[in-house]
């Protein structure tokens, strides 16, 4: 099958059941995108399927033929940093750092479908996405922030 990840083409031989996180990690060498609980319950290997967030080990690759995946590394675009992870690093948003490429492709999807959120819109929305560092008021912060900065729908 052909898969587009981060606007880059690939033929991608996989068996049926390979999950597309598997894909992306073990195939094409797209490690931003983690393996935590491999049952959808924690987000961080949330990724972006034609601008919507799903959980990559609950998605199989069979099923993103014709949609294009986007991962932590394909959101930069001309060698800055994407608005949302700007604001992550301006709000320290993170601190083990290791569910925030999956919060950060989470709040952008977030910000495409309501661009102007309330507290609790961004609550609701990123509820899927569990930090065990618990930086979970300077996530809401930064999403809040990139939100009033205009930074929605580029990824």
């Amino acid at each position: 099958m052909r898969l587009s990840v981060n606007g880059a083409s690939y033929d991608v031989t996989a068996p049926a059941h390979e999950t597309l996180l598997e894909t992306l990690r073990e195939r094409l060498q797209l490690t931003g995108t983690k393996l935590v609980c491999g049952r959808g319950e924690c987000g961080a290997c949330t990724v972006l399927s034609d601008g919507t967030s799903v959980y990559a080990c609950l998605t199989l690759t069979a099923a993103c033929d014709g949609r294009e995946i986007t991962t932590i590394e394909g959101i930069r675009t001309t060698g800055a940093l994407h608005p949302m992870q700007a604001a992550f690093i301006q709000h320290d948003a993170l601190q083990c750092g290791f569910c925030t490429p999956g919060q950060i492709l989470a709040a952008i999807a977030l910000l495409k479908e309501i661009p102007n959120p309330t507290e609790d819109d961004v609550r609701r929305g990123m509820s899927g996405n569990l930090c065990r560092c618990g930086a979970y008021p300077k996530i809401i912060r930064a999403v809040m922030a990139a939100a009033q900065a205009g930074s929605a729908p580029d990824a």
